[in-house]
């Protein structure tokens, strides 16, 4: 595979560490060019007090990160309000992007985005966090090819307990609260089996002891002509992270996975009840072992790598990347759904 050449623009992303350090781990992918230092924007943040991942990368202006010869990519991870404004100027640029979530609380500044990368067919990869994981994967895929029957339920949570008060008052600064900080990443894998919803009813509350004004205990109730999909996340759970969930039901069959994900040397299990057998499984109760899993951001940016270099085509479209954003802000409060 031909080398892309990618720059890093912010360090402040509560995922930003995580992506350079993906990047550094596939130096036959990826030339790292240089870091653009974002600490002094005044957006609010809840990351960039380690720079330890940086270290031995040259630091430079967002001008200079332009002007490096033959750039190719740029992996957006600044403060949340700063993505879009970025990404729309990377994109003026013709540079392909990885930009971290969510997509701002502006939908039609991402709209401007969306467009103008689709204009330009420049790769766009959003850096929602379960593209890359294979119980998701098998999830989307055994709802596309009918196993479950017909889907009547959704249940998805993505609450933890980390951060302390710095995180709730950091939450504080978005109207769409924890919602619209990590819903987005339920959002991006359920919808492509549902598609557009009917309604969204958003429920942003705060949990005990905070003020209103803290929407760290959030829910989303979107409803489909036969069938309900909840969104829960709260910012106070205890042993939230490894109670993270998803549970599908059809009239076929349920899925039920309990963590999302695990990086702690355990294998990645769920748990597959089918009232008919196929090709692969019996009918009854099965576990599905995924392995063990080490990272979560390199397939996703092996994937981009690869849409860079022509060698196959974004499996999640700029319209996808839209209508997730669309229902994202309809559930954190921003924005009233229309069918």
């Amino acid at each position: 595979m031909k080398k892309i050449k990618i720059g890093q623009i912010g360090v402040c992303h509560e995922h930003a560490s995580g992506k350079i350090n993906a990047l550094r781990g596939m130096p036959e992918v990826f030339e790292i060019v240089g870091i653009v230092d974002d600490r002094s924007s005044r957006s609010a943040k809840f990351a960039g007090g380690d720079l330890k991942p940086y270290e031995g990368l040259k630091w430079m202006t967002e001008e200079e990160l332009f002007k490096v010869p033959g750039l190719q990519a740029v992996a957006v991870e600044t403060p949340n309000a700063d993505l879009v404004p970025t990404a729309i100027r990377c994109m003026e640029r013709g540079l392909a992007m990885h930009m971290d979530k969510p997509g701002g609380e502006d939908l039609k500044l991402f709209g401007r985005l969306r467009k103008g990368c689709e204009d330009r067919r420049l790769p766009f990869q959003m850096g929602y966090m379960f593209r890359s994981n294979p119980a998701i994967q098998f999830s989307q895929r055994i709802v596309r090819e009918g196993w479950l029957g017909e889907i009547f339920e959704i249940q998805a949570n993505m609450s933890h307990n980390y951060g302390g008060d710095a995180y709730q008052t950091y939450l504080g600064e978005f109207k769409g609260g924890i919602m619209f900080n990590l819903g987005c990443h339920l959002i991006d894998f359920i919808i492509p089996m549902l598609g557009r919803p009917e309604s969204i009813k958003p429920f942003l509350k705060s949990a005990p002891g905070f003020p209103d004004t803290i929407r760290n205990n959030c829910l989303a109730i979107i409803e489909y002509p036969h069938a309900t999909m909840t969104l829960r996340a709260c910012s106070l759970e205890v042993e939230g992270l490894s109670n993270r969930r998803l549970k599908i039901c059809g009239t076929k069959g349920t899925i039920e996975l309990c963590p999302l994900e695990r990086f702690d040397g355990k294998p990645l299990q769920m748990r597959l009840s089918l009232l008919q057998g196929n090709a692969e499984y019996a009918a009854g109760t099965h576990t599905v072992d995924f392995g063990i899993k080490r990272d979560r951001y390199a397939n996703q940016l092996f994937e981009l790598a690869k849409t860079i270099n022509g060698e196959m085509e974004n499996p999640y479209g700029y319209e996808h990347d839209y209508l997730v954003q669309e229902i994202l802000l309809a559930a954190s409060g921003y924005i009233k759904w229309r069918r």
